[in-house]
């Protein structure tokens, strides 16, 4: 905006102001101290080292451009940036600097032209002894550069948390809304009440785990992650009511021992349960079967998600609408894209570029949800969900659950 840009251009001259005062109030009382104060030029101090950091000022915007594009930082290669740019670079500029500096002061008729009656010769002489300070000059803007940049990270980070807690918040309200909405949970009494005069255990069951699912969604208000064996948990007391609701949907688990303990966003799964569930099985009369895979890939590097179900997939739309390309059709198809929308900003928020989620047609039907992200694992043993009694603990060895409502 003109108004932020004007606001930094004014700060940006006081500070190079207060930099050539400083210095200028140096330089006089050092010349004070060895000479006499009606021979000392006190105008052309404060003049010439204001000029001298005005130019500097405008030199500092080509430093800072040079230090962010070749960050000393170890991201990055560093060492070659140090060796082959700001080297290099740390004797160009203060050298360009007495270029724009010096015919000015020799223009103006300076003290020191008495003593160099040409201009190369007080180049060299101010190139010998000025060198060293100008050399400083350089690595102090680009160590202030860097600082900047650190200090403007860091607060960035702290809005992209406080933007991932919102963003989480969203989610868990959104879960309670869509899935716990009047019909859901009418459903889901009326399918505990046709159990309690068949199988009271059964039903009693069903209560336990309507209950932690309640509990589950907001247990873990303000965690951004949670291992994948909890998010598991989670999707097993909701899948145990949804088999009871939709008597011939079966689920099939294939995950791997070693991808339970990698930490997954909060809630990441549950909507593509959901989505497959809502939009692909209980749109057809056969039986429904749901697959869920966790995977190690990349070499170890990336976890691999997925969620395949068997229903009509695409056959439901029109075969104009088939033809256009899968990411847009499926936006459209299910939900509206408002459930895949918000999977993929969390994903990018707290993934950048490296987090991935993609829908395409399953083979020889149904959808598959797949989504990818770097392979993360707590610094401390998580706390089992058995010890706190939330939900009995996902076991690897469980690879089917197949229950029917009777």
């Amino acid at each position: 905006m003109p108004s932020t840009r004007a606001r930094t251009i004014v700060i940006l001259v006081g500070v190079w102001t207060l930099i050539g005062l400083t210095f200028a109030s140096l330089s006089f009382f050092g010349t004070l101290a060895i000479s006499d104060y009606r021979r000392v030029d006190l105008v052309g101090i404060f003049v010439w080292n204001l000029t001298a950091f005005y130019l500097w000022g405008l030199l500092a915007p080509l430093i800072a451009l040079l230090a962010r594009r070749y960050r000393l930082d170890r991201r990055r290669h560093w060492p070659l940036s140090l060796l082959f740019v700001h080297l290099p670079a740390s004797i160009v500029f203060p050298a360009l600097h007495l270029c724009l500096y010096l015919p000015l002061y020799w223009l103006a008729g300076g003290v020191l032209t008495r003593e160099f009656p040409t201009l190369l010769s007080l180049f060299s002489y101010q190139l010998f002894v000025n060198l060293p300070m100008k050399v400083s000059i350089y690595w102090l803007i680009l160590i202030a550069v860097n600082a900047l940049d650190y200090y403007h990270s860091f607060r960035f980070a702290e809005v992209k948390a406080s933007e991932l807690r919102a963003q989480l918040a969203q989610a868990q309200l959104r879960a309670l809304k869509m899935q716990l909405h009047p019909h859901f949970l009418f459903n889901t009494l009326n399918s505990i009440s046709a159990l309690l005069h068949r199988d009271a255990e059964a039903a009693d069951q069903m209560v336990a785990r309507l209950g932690d699912f309640l509990r589950l969604t907001l247990e873990n208000s303000g965690t951004q992650q949670v291992t994948l064996e909890r998010e598991i948990a989670f999707l097993r007391c909701y899948l145990e009511i949804e088999t009871v609701r939709h008597d011939r949907l079966s689920v099939e688990t294939d995950i791997e021992p070693q991808a339970l303990a990698a930490l997954v966003p909060n809630l990441i799964l549950q909507p593509l349960v959901e989505n497959a569930i809502r939009h692909g099985i209980s749109r057809q009369s056969a039986p429904g079967r749901l697959t869920i895979r966790a995977a190690r890939t990349g070499g170890g590097d990336r976890l691999r998600l997925q969620v395949e179900d068997n229903g009509p997939g695409l056959s439901l739309v029109g075969e104009a609408d088939a033809e256009r390309p899968s990411g847009d059709l499926l936006a459209r198809t299910f939900n509206g894209g408002v459930g895949l929308a918000n999977t993929r900003a969390r994903l990018e928020h707290l993934y950048g570029a490296d987090g991935h989620l993609e829908l395409a047609r399953a083979a020889p039907r149904g959808m598959i949800a797949t989504l990818e992200i770097p392979f993360q694992v707590e610094d401390a043993p998580a706390e089992s969900a058995e010890e706190d009694g939330a939900f009995e603990t996902y076991k690897p060895e469980l690879a089917r659950i197949d229950r029917a409502a009777g």
